[in-house]
């Protein structure tokens, strides 16, 4: 089994992420214990990446006047835990220990409300193309840290916003390559990454 533990995290902080606060959480209840990961795709304005514009949205500072695309975005509340850009870089937006606000409407294995129990991880990308190597990299060492601290994780509760939120989400969209995230993050379970 992994050797990583929760020393990874710091007051729900990953280490080998850059924090970048959002507003958009709340404490979670200490009742609920972690035990799903969800996992989703975004790029605005959609299909375009690199730009600045996820960080915004999340941190609430976007300027929704930028892009016409951005007009529907106006006054939305939303967020992750963290952000995995294309090149790989990990950015954390809300502690571990808090509830982010990435599920909304959901439900999985009989349960609503999935943003209680879970931790969301965004990938820079969309639907109609192929997540980068460096982002299936970067999740795996992440989803090994946060098994690690929350062992009630299972690989068949990692899953994605369309599994959750069937009739609203097709997230992470029909590139993302669930056979080689899960093979990846079992292997660094076993090897400990």
């Amino acid at each position: 089994m992994s050797q990583t533990s929760g020393t990874d995290f710091k007051d729900g902080w990953w280490r080998d992420a850059t924090p970048h606060l959002s507003p958009h959480a709340e404490p979670r209840l200490n009742t609920v214990e972690i035990d799903q990961i969800v996992i989703h795709a975004i790029s605005l304005p959609a299909g375009e990446f690199g730009g600045p514009h996820i960080h915004a949205l999340f941190a609430n500072t976007l300027d929704c006047d930028l892009h016409p695309a951005f007009a529907e975005l106006r006054g939305l509340r939303v967020s992750a835990h963290f952000l995995i850009d294309r090149r790989g870089l990990t950015t954390q937006f809300v502690s571990i220990d808090e509830r982010a606000w990435h599920a909304g409407v959901s439900s999985f294995g009989g349960r609503a409300a999935c943003n209680a129990r879970s931790i969301g991880i965004e990938l820079e990308g969309c639907d109609s193309t192929s997540f980068a190597p460096a982002q299936y990299e970067s999740l795996s060492k992440l989803l090994v840290a946060l098994v690690g601290r929350h062992p009630r994780i299972r690989a068949s509760r990692i899953v994605g916003h369309a599994d959750i939120a069937p009739t609203r989400k097709t997230d992470p969209g029909p590139h993302f390559d669930w056979i080689r995230c899960r093979r990846d993050f079992i292997c660094g379970m076993l090897s400990g990454v």
